[in-house]
């Protein structure tokens, strides 16, 4: 509306009914800046000289309207203030709101007060308006209360700043009050069900008690209505189909605590009678059935029916709408009817629409930046003109996840362009590209000084772009291959490791080829004044070469991988007598084969397994070489008995005692020239979803060293040495460790006493058994990091032989940790375990303890 500035007379001013009249634009003025350019609100407002202007028009509303929904301003007016002949002068007068400068919270933890700021979007410079404080208001008090202060009260105010022009400062004073807890609830008109199952039922809302911990006895209104749904689904689940609930309402005890009353009508309770099954060709009315698995006469579950339907919870589950899609009747439906109910009977048509056979039409993947179209869709298990399958769908996602090469959390399967009448449907694959090569730069003290690791992991190389130099962007990648590279050094020990795999070899099959060799070297060292001397020219080394093909195979399921390994290891002594084996000069050979069968089912993420299982059962064995020699063993045993004997009359300070040692070591270098070994592994992972994404992690192990000649006995290489973080160190005897937390590492392994020099030897174990239970939840699972948390128990020994052999005499812990997953660094973490039992070291007494394990790239 326009409002005269000038005493006009009537005739100059007034308008015919018919037509209201058009004036040119003179000038326009506005009034009421602060910090606004005059130009930028005229062009907000549409005006500008020379301009035609109807008085009054839709145009003149929609000009002030614009201005209004900006939000700037508290008051806008339009005026004339002159018209001369056909052109008028306009004033634009406006008020601009304040900005908001400074905010202050009262009641509020200072390390709070940065989050609450982000979350109400309190930005310096933002504009102050009524709908600014009063959704300010409303977040923070729903916040507290959700909290469970439910008298939580805020008050906003705002002072001028005289520093900044048209700013003020915002005040909010919290009052959180006492925090409210639910004391009591009370279900008035029970009989059937009693008050702790229907207390149960309650998931969110729970009665104060003194031992639950892990759910917190909170009022929330939403949570409530959501709880008042699974108190009749309780109900249903029973045979109550009609009941519901009457009233429900909330009082005050005091200003601690609140009761809670709910009024049910329980009903009848209810049976399954008669199941039709209508409209079905596909299937016959006794395979519907056995997948339903509902009988006459059962009681009435509502709730189980639907989930027997359809259960949206589990995309893989066993029920009446799956098995229709995962055989390509994606457009099915299946609903259940009750025809008529006697009564405490009801009887029910299951009435199937089957639709027409669904024919997958185009497969396309999307979001794949850096990885090869080839790499993934070779892991599909949906193909073009394959019958639709939801189990295959589903299959696909894990396949994709364990890949590493994507955010499992974010691979979305989406159908598209259904088209019933010619049955047919396009499938999507939408990823998100997560990080897979890892660099591992460390380093530590240990081991007779610094200790420093070079490590590069890259898990989705490319060999065929190697020479291309186009594509290294910093390296070839995109084909899934794995190539890695490791070196690990201090003054005392160095490591060298290569490692190359190709998971699809030919590229037609899933034939895994992988190729590595490492070269290890441990020099002979003495503390000394406070220092480790080095002696370079004694030493251990060892030279391994190892090559193997795995194929997934198709029985008894395609969750099975069959393995086959070819190893050569080559031990040199120079001059190594530390105790750690029975000769310090000459070598070993180690020719071996390996046999696996493994079945991982495992997903959909490696790196936070929600549901599967992993069992993997590996035979490596030797050629016996004593069966084809000639050489009595026997004989050699016993002059290696004979010279042990004579040593020991020697005594270290005999004459002879030097050519004794040397005589012995040649002896048993002879006997292990060639070792020959079988060792047999398995190892179980069950991951079992208890709720949420709160997993249960349930392990077995189990490992055994035989030999094939008593008169050779067991190799002094390839041991079991139990205790501590699992990680490999720098032991350089090819041995295993084995992770049990809450002991030192290798604690939990015989010792054996040297008869030559009296001392205590960790001979390390031929056998061992191991079970843990480990409870992990996630705290974030995005690419860049994913973090969970975790509380163990674990159990575990090991044993000289198969004679001192006992499953049950067991090495207990328990305790809690954290791990981090980052892409480029792999797997971080720590443990704090305490050991309720006595460790293997000699002299140890009492339980083992608090100890403290950091892991470093270990398995997830």
């Amino acid at each position: 509306m326009i409002y005269p500035a000038l005493s006009l007379t009537a005739q100059e001013i007034e308008p015919t009914v018919e037509r209201p009249p058009t004036y040119i634009i003179g000038g326009v003025k506005v009034t009421g800046l602060e910090s606004y350019n005059e130009q930028t609100v005229k062009s907000f407002a549409g005006f500008r000289e020379g301009q035609f202007l109807t008085i009054p028009s839709e145009e003149v509303s929609a000009s002030i309207k614009k201005l209004w929904n900006l939000e700037l301003f508290s008051d806008v007016a339009l005026y004339y203030t002159d018209i001369r002949n056909d052109s008028i002068f306009l004033e634009l007068s406006v008020v601009e709101r304040p900005t908001l400068n400074n905010v202050t919270f009262y009641g509020v933890k200072n390390n709070k007060v940065e989050g609450l700021i982000e979350d109400t979007d309190l930005k310096k410079g933002k504009k102050i308006t009524e709908s600014l404080i009063e959704n300010t208001k409303n977040y923070l008090e729903r916040t507290y209360r959700e909290k469970g202060y439910l008298n939580a009260k805020v008050n906003i105010a705002t002072k001028v700043d005289t520093t900044i022009t048209n700013s003020r400062d915002m005040v909010i004073n919290v009052n959180k009050g006492s925090k409210v807890k639910v004391s009591e609830i009370v279900f008035d008109g029970i009989s059937a069900l009693k008050q702790k199952t229907l207390e149960k039922a309650l998931k969110n809302t729970k009665r104060k008690k003194a031992y639950r911990f892990w759910k917190k006895s909170k009022y929330i209104a939403a949570d409530f209505e959501d709880d008042l749904e699974l108190l009749v689904d309780a109900y249903a689940e029973r045979g109550y189909r009609d009941a519901r609930v009457l009233s429900d309402s909330v009082y005050t005890i005091d200003k601690e605590n609140i009761g809670i009353q709910i009024a049910v009508e329980e009903g009848n309770k209810y049976y399954f009678g008669d199941i039709d099954f209508v409209g079905n060709t596909v299937y016959d009315d006794k395979a519907l059935a056995s997948v339903l698995g509902i009988e006459k006469g059962d009681t009435y579950n509502g709730v189980q029916l639907k989930k027997r339907i359809a259960d949206n919870t589990k995309p893989d589950a066993e029920d009446l709408t799956n098995l229709y899609q995962n055989n390509g009747y994606l457009f099915s439906s299946i609903n259940p009817v009750e025809v008529s109910a006697q009564r405490d009977t009801i009887n029910f048509e299951i009435r199937i629409i089957e639709g027409k056979e669904t024919y997958l039409n185009h497969v396309e993947v999307t979001g794949n930046d850096k990885t090869n179209d080839h790499v993934i869709y070779r892991e599909i298990r949906t193909k073009p003109g394959q019958k639709y399958s939801k189990d295959n769908i589903v299959r696909t996602i894990r396949e994709l996840g364990q890949l590493g090469f994507f955010d499992p959390e974010q691979i979305s399967p989406d159908v598209v362009n259904p088209d019933p009448n010619a049955g047919t449907v396009d499938l999507n694959y939408s990823l998100v590209e997560a990080g897979s090569s890892q660099i591992e730069l460390q380093g530590g003290v240990g081991g007779g000084g610094f200790i420093g690791t070079l490590g590069l992991s890259f898990n989705n190389f490319s060999m065929r772009n190697i020479f291309n130099k186009e594509a290294y962007k910093p390296v070839p990648m995109g084909d899934g291959q794995t190539f890695a590279l490791r070196l690990q050094a201090s003054r005392t020990f160095r490591v060298y490791s290569l490692n190359f795999a190709e998971p699809w070899l030919g590229g037609q099959k899933p034939v895994r080829f992988n190729v590595s060799l490492q070269q290890t070297q441990q020099f002979a060292s003495q503390f000394r004044n406070g220092r480790f001397d080095v002696d370079k020219s004694r030493g251990f080394g060892i030279i391994g070469l190892n090559t193997g093909l795995s194929k997934r195979v198709q029985w008894p399921d395609d969750y099975f991988v069959v393995s086959h390994a070819l190893s050569f290891q080559n031990y040199d002594f120079q001059n190594y007598n530390l105790g750690l084996f029975n000769f310090g000069n000459g070598s070993s050979n180690s020719f071996s084969y390996s046999f696996g069968l493994q079945r991982s089912s495992q997903g959909p993420s490696r790196i936070f397994p929600l549901t599967g299982s992993n069992f993997e059962l590996t035979v490596r064995v030797t050629p016996p070489f004593s069966a084809f020699s000639k050489k009595d063993y026997g004989a050699l045993r016993d002059k290696i008995t004979d010279v042990t004997i004579q040593l020991l009359d020697e005594g270290i300070d005999g004459p002879n005692y030097t050519e004794l040692s040397q005589d012995l070591e040649a002896l048993e270098e002879e006997r292990f020239k060639l070792l020959e070994f079988y060792k047999v592994k398995f190892k179980g992972d069950w991951y079992t979803r208890l709720v949420d994404k709160l997993v249960l992690r349930t392990n077995a192990e189990f490992g055994f060293l035989g030999a094939y000649n008593d008169q050779i006995g067991n190799v002094p290489f390839e041991r079991f040495y139990v205790g501590g973080d699992g990680l490999g160190n720098f032991t350089l005897d090819g041995r295993e460790n084995i992770q049990l937390r809450g002991y030192e590492n290798s604690s939990i392994t015989p010792y054996t006493v040297n008869p030559i020099s009296g001392r205590q030897e960790q001979d390390g174990g031929a056998i061992y058994n191991k079970f843990s239970l480990e409870l992990r939840y996630p705290v974030t699972l995005k690419p860049s990091a994913s973090v969970y948390t975790l509380a163990f128990l674990e159990a575990g020994n090991a044993f000289t032989d198969f004679k001192t052999f006992n499953p049950f005499q067991l090495k207990r812990s328990a305790g809690l940790g954290v791990r981090i997953f980052m892409p480029a660094f792999g797997l971080l973490g720590i443990d704090f375990g305490y050991g309720f039992d006595t460790d293997a070291n000699p002299g140890s007494v009492g339980p083992s303890g608090w100890q403290t394990h950091f892991i470093i790239g270990q398995q997830f």
